[in-house]
């Protein structure tokens, strides 16, 4: 008896073990693609995410593998080219409609309802449909300390009554000849790449202008109108009048200068917001944008997932995609990095975004001022188009040239590609 109870016994573990693995086995496998590598809080974060969902189901399993940001956007081309994209993968928000237009992304295919109370910016849109959403999104603000404001008698905007652009250039000046600061302002010129259509982009669409027209179908009158010459000429007159630093501003300079006191201001992110308190405190200040003309207007759309247009597992990648959107993880996001919640009840949640939190602004900013940079899939060119002319005017040369270039090369663009349509 005891014999043949101990052979059901092994042979019932046996069974069991194989009905177990049968069960591991039978969750499909999802690869996913991520930009952080390198980033140890947004790794714990994305793979508690990833353990979570596969723990959850028992029909998929992600796997992750992260990339170095700055070679992510190539890695995804050329893994396109070669017909290996992943199931799932991140999009910088205004480089979506470029992936959407070349077929690496599919529209998304989420519970009904489930991006209700999101910011817009956190929101990925082509042609009428959504093809990606982000966890969070960053705000910019003109980082400033209440003490020298009040000193120089310059009077602090709010949301409801931003500077204009007048007040905007006065204030600056009455920085400068304060002698205290080595520059009044930081614009950040030592960041390259798309921290110029996203940081300054919206000072030229606050003018009137933009990169481009995506309904049009073109560049030149847009970028280089009057609005936009207007707004070229006096970005210039700040290198010119020693405003803020320019293009030859160091990285280290960028991270301590306003925190050292070099800088009396500085445009910034939510992401810089933290050190700046520690530094300065209740002092401290997030100031909206400048009213330049057509209201005040800041970058929107950071990194989104997507679910690939070559994957064979579009129900798993949905799937994973809305399990992520939860609250909670939008949370630990903000708490571990600083970034913005896309969901106000998210915000709520966390130490920063909460009402009464120290950056509680930055939600404000986001729903109120925040502004697509052009959502087209010619925009990539175009970024690397303004950046050119903006350093190219900073560093001298003359505004309506350079932005007569900058449209030429956007519009010969949009002709190669018959609009993007």
């Amino acid at each position: 008896m005891t014999l043949r109870l101990s052979a059901c016994l092994r042979l019932g573990a046996v069974a069991f073990a194989a009905l177990t693995a049968v069960s591991v086995q039978a969750q499909t496998s999802l690869s996913m693609w991520y930009h952080g590598a390198g980033n140890p809080d947004e790794k714990k974060i994305i793979t508690g995410i990833i353990d979570d969902f596969n723990k959850s189901q028992k029909d998929w399993k992600v796997s992750l593998q992260q990339f170095p940001q700055e070679a992510y956007n190539t890695s995804v081309v050329a893994a396109a080219v070669a017909g290996k994209l992943p199931d799932i993968m991140d999009v910088d928000g205004p480089i979506m409609p470029n992936w959407a237009w070349s077929k690496y992304l599919q529209p998304l295919d989420l519970p009904k309802g489930k991006l209700d109370n999101f910011l817009p910016g956190t929101i990925g849109k082509w042609n009428g449909k959504v093809y990606s959403v982000g966890l969070w999104d960053a705000a910019v603000a003109v980082f400033a300390r209440k003490s020298v404001l009040e000193a120089n008698k310059i009077r602090i905007p709010t949301l409801d009554k931003p500077w204009t652009k007048a007040e905007f250039d006065a204030a600056l000046v009455t920085l400068q000849k304060s002698g205290k600061f080595q520059y009044p302002i930081d614009m950040g010129l030592a960041w390259k790449g798309e921290w110029y259509s996203y940081a300054f982009g919206p000072f030229l669409q606050s003018a009137g202008g933009n990169l481009l027209d995506p309904a049009a179908g073109k560049s030149n009158g847009v970028l280089n109108g009057p609005a936009g010459v207007a707004f070229g000429e006096w970005w210039k007159s700040l290198f010119t009048r020693k405003l803020t630093p320019g293009t030859s501003q160091s990285g280290a300079e960028r991270d301590t200068g306003f925190l050292d006191g070099k800088y009396a201001l500085q445009w910034n992110g939510n992401w810089a917001a933290l050190p700046a308190l520690k530094k300065y405190g209740k002092d401290l200040v997030f100031l909206p944008a400048p009213d330049f003309g057509k209201g005040p207007k800041i970058g929107a759309a950071s990194w989104q997932f997507g679910v690939s247009a070559t994957t064979k597992n579009a129900k798993g990648a949905n799937a994973f995609i809305a399990f992520a959107l939860q609250d909670k993880y939008l949370a630990a996001f903000s708490d571990a990095i600083g970034l913005i919640p896309s969901t106000p009840s998210a915000a709520a949640m966390t130490k920063n975004y909460a009402k009464g939190g120290p950056l509680e602004v930055f939600f404000e900013l986001s729903k109120r001022q925040a502004t697509l940079r052009p959502v087209s899939p010619g925009y990539a060119l175009a970024s690397n188009a303004f950046e050119k002319a903006l350093s190219d005017i900073a560093n001298g040369g003359d505004a309506a040239d350079a932005l007569d270039s900058a449209a030429d090369a956007i519009d010969a663009d949009l002709k190669k590609n018959n609009g993007y349509r």
